[in-house]
């Protein structure tokens, strides 16, 4: 069972890999790069994605934890099933979008690298497979997780510098090229903030928060919907700030800034929660609701931004290996706000909370110094 749960894994890691990045390169694609209503129509895709992260936690976290996990993961992979064919019934309404670039040299080049990596990663995964069924190699959960993460660290620094050396940049593409390396570092502070939701803030609201409502007590991981909720109900909220602004709206550099504000300013309500259930009482759901509400504000001027930027700095050759690599932030946050949250039991939660606190707010702080020089590097990009 356990060799089946890895190659689960790595099969969802090659689908996610496979959607993500792209169907993102899509929505960038749908406006002009100085289109104003650029923000606010990620904010609107960013909605729909979270109709589906709502919906999930509820059906499939219910079937997991009162039914079977089974059920739990069929209800996951039959969602998948649906949506996959709404895209085959609705792709003829973008146009060109997301359709392949034309065939050049540089193309042709970039296949034959994606077919030698898929090959050279398939006969690493089959490999060390079967070391393992010889037991040749012992592989735990612990073991994995720190191999992967010091190899994504390891991987990402490389990727960049590799980019930021090569010669057939342009001298304004290589400066935007430095503005998503600055801006990709500060999402994946969010993002280790953001995603402890799955991780320490789970783990509080399983043990540390009276979950009984009407005489019946409720799944922990129902919580996991309260940020796609909250999302849904701000995006558009968000879009429409965003056109009503126009060119008065802040630099993407400044949005980011804010985000991980808001992201610290969620934990500073933690650490009062936390002073609260010392001593083994129970606080309210409140709480939570409270910190996932400012996640979410400043999540809509994080993310849904990140890509809208991305997809306009990124040269146009590159835009979606570009967005792929945005998605590593993503990465690099949940490998770092794993190991924060396994001081769960080690630290006092509040000093837990202070410390995440502190370090998203400061990492605002410092970007928001730096909003002019990023801006320069953007080259006239908002």
């Amino acid at each position: 069972l356990q060799g089946t749960f890895y190659v689960g894994l790595v099969l969802i890691v090659l689908g996610t890999g496979l959607l993500k990045p792209n169907i993102s390169s899509v929505v960038g694609q749908l406006y002009a790069t100085e289109d104003e209503r650029r923000d606010a129509g990620f904010s609107i895709f960013y909605m729909g994605i979270n109709i589906g992260a709502f919906a999930a936690p509820i059906i499939c976290g219910w079937l997991g934890e009162r039914v079977d996990w089974h059920l739990g993961f069929g209800a996951a992979g039959l969602g998948m099933v649906f949506g996959l064919i709404q895209y085959v019934r609705g792709y003829k309404y973008l146009g060109d979008a997301g359709l392949p670039p034309p065939p050049s040299a540089e193309t042709a080049k970039a296949r034959r690298g994606v077919v030698i990596g898929a090959v050279v990663t398939l006969v690493a995964i089959a490999a060390l497979a079967a070391l393992t069924r010889a037991g040749v190699i012992a592989i735990t959960a612990t073991g994995f997780s720190n191999f992967f993460g010091i190899l994504l660290l390891a991987l990402t620094a490389a990727f960049f510098v590799w980019l930021l050396t090569r010669p057939y940049w342009s001298p304004v593409e290589r400066k935007r090229l430095m503005a998503i390396l600055i801006l990709f570092v500060a999402a994946s502070f969010f993002w280790g903030a953001y995603e402890q939701a799955g991780s320490s803030l789970n783990l509080f609201a399983r043990d540390e928060t009276d979950r009984v409502v009407l005489g019946s007590e409720f799944p922990a991981s129902w919580f996991q919907w309260v940020p796609a909720l909250f999302v849904i109900i701000q995006a558009p909220i968000f879009a429409w700030l965003w056109v009503r602004m126009g060119k008065r709206q802040p630099s993407s550099p400044a949005k980011f800034s804010l985000g991980l504000v808001f992201v610290g300013l969620g934990f500073v309500v933690m650490i009062f929660a936390a002073m609260l259930s010392r001593g083994g009482a129970m606080v309210g759901p409140g709480w939570l609701l409270a910190t996932y509400f400012l996640h979410v504000v400043g999540e809509m001027f994080l993310s849904p931004v990140g890509l809208s930027t991305v997809t306009k700095l990124a040269p146009a050759r590159v835009t979606s290996l570009m967005m792929g690599v945005w998605f590593l932030a993503s990465a690099v946050g949940n490998y770092l706000g794993g190991r924060s949250a396994i001081q769960y039991k080690t630290l006092r939660l509040w000093q837990l909370f202070g410390l995440v606190a502190a370090t998203a707010i400061g990492g605002g702080l410092v970007l928001a110094l730096l909003i002019r020089p990023i801006r320069r590097l953007m080259g006239g990009v908002h």
